[in-house]
């Protein structure tokens, strides 16, 4: 059996006597990890020559799965432990009495000014997503896009031009103990004054086979709005951003077999006089995680308290559709770096005279409806 270690065990290790393996997915590692941590994933373990003469101490999110891992290196003679609590804890501690909410403002106002703060800004004017006296829930989930929007709407409103007012949303659809202390414990460091409600969303998908994760995003959209209304807002800001565009655009023509995109506001059709709005579509993922990484910030990646074992959150996992169409753009981008932007611009630049068909209020329309009478023709 192996041992454990907590966080400030390691502390107190000398530097080189020890080994410290994360043993989950390269995704999740990428979106944060324990400093001077080594990403080498559990099913690569048996391939990789781990040294004998140093402690190796196993890492997952939060402390289980790696306690079995560490129990299998002991019986193959590792001096092998376990990091109890994991990722979770190391997170928790890191943010314990950190003050870094005047400095996270201050990199949204000066370094991040014009890839954050103007592109929020330009969207909310462009799209006319924010009218005087409106009341935003603005809707956290506790990762880096949510958390970033927060602070960029307590930004706009303290320069702002006319009055509104922000709610910050976070709905517990079951969350782990761990995922709800980071949530929690961020919010607080970075001056984000929450409003928490609970529902069981994540017990009623678990057991759900096709598309669990399709299901309980439309149970949270719903429960958001709700939550919304009851508390006098007219608005809800979700946090997706113009990569998340871009890739909706792909999917839908490649797997959908129809040209459409995610809209920058659209009105409720279940709750009336509520409009969703997303006011970072013009924000551009990368620069998120820069500010992220510059800020030393560590959010959660996904909220679900089953991501340990839930293979339908991983990229690896084949029948993440999106993670394939991101790859794909990455690919594409490589032999043209104007790729994003025109996706981006197709669905701004539609000619219905080009187009076989098309649907709206009135039903669906084909382009031979006026053919006859259109002479205008090919230009050679």
């Amino acid at each position: 059996m192996s041992g454990e270690l907590t966080v400030s065990d390691i502390k107190n290790l000398p530097a080189d006597s020890y080994m410290l393996i994360d043993i989950r997915d390269e995704y999740a590692f990428t979106a944060g990890h324990i400093d001077g941590s080594v990403n080498i994933p559990q099913s690569s373990l048996c391939k990789v020559e781990l040294p004998r003469d140093k402690k190796l101490i196993i890492c997952c999110k939060s402390g289980i799965i790696s306690r079995d891992t560490a129990d299998e290196l002991c019986e193959d003679g590792f001096d092998a432990y376990n990091l109890a609590g994991g990722y979770c804890d190391w997170l928790r501690a890191k943010l314990e009495n950190s003050l870094i909410a005047e400095n996270v403002e201050k990199s949204i106002r000066k370094k991040f000014h014009k890839t954050l703060l103007s592109k929020f800004t330009r969207a909310i004017t462009e799209y006319k997503l924010i009218n005087p006296d409106d009341k935003i829930a603005v809707c956290i989930s506790g990762g880096k896009d949510s958390m970033l929007m927060a602070k960029l709407f307590q930004e706009i409103k303290q320069h702002g031009k006319f009055p509104f007012e922000l709610v910050f949303l976070v709905m517990d659809p079951g969350y782990s103990p761990e995922n709800r202390s980071i949530i929690e414990k961020n919010a607080e460091a970075l001056g984000i004054p929450v409003t928490i409600f609970e529902t069981n969303i994540f017990e009623s998908v678990y057991n759900v086979k096709n598309n669990p994760c399709y299901l309980c995003a439309r149970m949270r959209r719903g429960h958001l709005y709700n939550k919304a209304k009851e508390l006098g807002c007219n608005k809800i800001a979700l946090g997706h951003h113009f990569d998340d565009v871009i890739e909706t655009i792909l999917m839908g023509m490649i797997y959908g077999g129809q040209v459409q995109t995610m809209m920058p506001k659209l009105h409720s059709a279940n709750f009336e006089g509520m409009e969703l709005i997303r006011p970072m579509y013009l924000i551009r993922e990368a620069d998120i995680k820069r500010w992220r990484d510059y800020n030393d910030l560590h959010f959660i990646q996904c909220a679900c308290k089953f991501t340990d074992t839930c293979t339908t959150c991983t990229p690896t996992n084949t029948g993440s559709k999106r993670q394939e169409i991101k790859q794909l753009i990455a690919e594409l981008k490589k032999r043209n770096p104007q790729i994003e932007m025109n996706i981006f611009r197709s669905v701004e630049n539609v000619n219905l005279r080009t187009i076989i068909s098309y649907k709206d209020s009135a039903g669906e329309h084909s382009f031979l409806d006026g053919y006859e009478g259109d002479k205008e023709g090919e230009e050679i």
